[in-house]
């Protein structure tokens, strides 16, 4: 079909047009912050993006995490430029792929020092089942309630939500048990006097509902898309010796928490564990697409993910992607990202927190780093959610003042650029101080 232009909609913004224009082409399904956002950006730059009428936002989102050293950093930007001119495409070896390789097996814990590339997290996360499947000559996996690994057909049965469901036939093999998100326990317990139940409870799963051949526990060390929810400290190393105990790998499912976000290189570090493997992605290429997985010498030898062609990928590693991680991962050691995502990290969650006395619709407010959670609800006691028509409101109302966050639910999240300074914090506390302001004066949400 001959491409027409735009039409002509008197009156309305260019930004409006060209969203217009898009949804007569583009499939449903896009993210529900762009649906309700309706943004168009015309250019980004650090914490900040812009529409094509010049209106500036502030952004606590990342591409949900992914932007870690801020947008068109100038040494992102300049590594790619250089890498254009030389070589693309490709899965034989350059010199920005041994370099990046090498820095990660500098930063990953313990042994773990085997890196294969990948092009996506739920490319990732499949091949990390694949591998324990391999060393373990064994077939089922355990994830938790909450959890996102996510939405290919290998993986969607690990999700811990409703997502999954109308999908089919889901991948067998697969059970779930519940997370320990302590403020929505599912055994109404209240820790540390649960006595850490929930480790109690997965033994049982195991034992009765397994078939007997668990190759992998599969865990987000802190989950993302269950509202940046952050485990007790007691839970990671408890689960590594569950898994142990069945002869099966702990897979640390690092897409969201790698690399700094949470205020140290990885979420499994907050406890010293070494998970057998790890699955890192989204801020390590700071929004090209490239995502991984890391794991030991004995255990990627394992066949058959170690033959020829095996464990490979046609796009994992090629030249850009490789060059894209290399500057970004280099660029949060040079400029000290991880210490500032702890520092800023915490100086924007005591700023939150001050708002959990003054506004009674924020059940809690948690973090580690720069990974914000924000329970918003109708009544304190019940803990029962915002209706997501209030959460809505909230979001565009939130907008409009020149915020863009995670707060169209009642997990409200926040995932800033690792770069976020604390005058850009002090920023978004004072929008968000406004919006909330204005619900509780203006909008009924009980």
């Amino acid at each position: 079909m001959h491409y027409q232009g735009l039409p002509e909609n008197i009156g309305q913004t260019l930004s409006a047009k060209l969203y217009q224009e898009e949804q007569r082409f583009v499939a449903p399904g896009l993210q529900e912050v762009s649906q309700l956002s309706r943004l168009v950006i015309k250019e980004a730059k650090g914490c900040r993006l812009v529409d094509m009428e010049g209106k500036s936002y502030l952004d606590f989102m990342a591409g949900v995490a992914v932007c870690s050293i801020g947008h068109a950093h100038p040494n992102y930007v300049t590594a790619l430029r250089e890498q254009l001119d030389k070589v693309t495409v490709g899965s034989f070896t350059t010199e920005n792929r041994v370099a990046l390789l090498r820095l990660i097996a500098s930063l990953t814990p313990g042994a773990l020092n085997r890196t294969q590339l990948y092009s996506g997290g739920a490319e990732a996360v499949e091949a990390a089942i694949r591998l324990a499947k391999s060393h373990t000559k064994k077939f089922e996996i355990l994830s938790f309630w909450g959890g996102f690994h996510g939405k290919t057909g290998g993986v969607l049965g690990l999700i811990g939500d409703p997502f999954k469901k109308n999908w089919g036939i889901l991948h067998p093999g697969l059970h779930l048990a519940p997370y320990p998100d302590c403020y929505r326990c599912p055994f109404d317990m209240a820790y540390p006097g649960c006595s850490m139940f929930c480790l109690d409870f997965v033994r049982k799963i195991i034992e009765n509902n397994t078939a007997g051949s668990l190759a992998a526990v599969i865990v987000e060390t802190m989950q993302g898309t269950a509202g940046n929810v952050i485990p007790p400290p007691e839970f990671l190393p408890g689960l590594l010796e569950i898994a142990h105990e069945n002869d099966a790998l702990l897979i640390a499912d690092e897409m969201i928490t790698g690399f700094g976000r949470t205020g140290m290189m990885f979420g499994s570090n907050h406890t010293g564990i070494t998970p057998d493997i790890m699955t890192i992605g989204k801020g390590m290429g700071c929004g090209f697409p490239i995502s991984g997985l890391v794991s030991t010498d004995e255990i990627t030898a394992s066949k058959p993910f170690s033959k020829p062609s095996s464990s490979s990928s046609s796009y994992g590693g090629n030249p850009l992607a490789s060059t894209a991680a290399l500057a970004t991962i280099q660029t949060i050691l040079e400029e000290s990202l991880v210490e500032n995502a702890r520092e800023v990290g915490d100086y924007l969650l005591r700023g939150l927190r001050g708002f959990e006395e003054k506004y009674e619709f924020i059940g809690e407010v948690r973090g580690c780093g720069l990974l914000v959670g924000i329970e918003l609800v109708k009544d304190r006691g019940t803990k029962e959610p915002l209706d997501k028509a209030i959460t809505r409101q909230i979001f565009l109302e939130t907008l409009k003042r020149g915020l863009l966050c995670m707060n169209y639910k009642p997990n409200f999240r926040i995932n800033p650029p690792l770069t976020l300074s604390r005058e850009e914090a002090d920023e978004g506390l004072a929008i968000l101080d406004e919006v909330f302001t204005h619900v509780a004066r203006h909008i009924p949400y009980r």
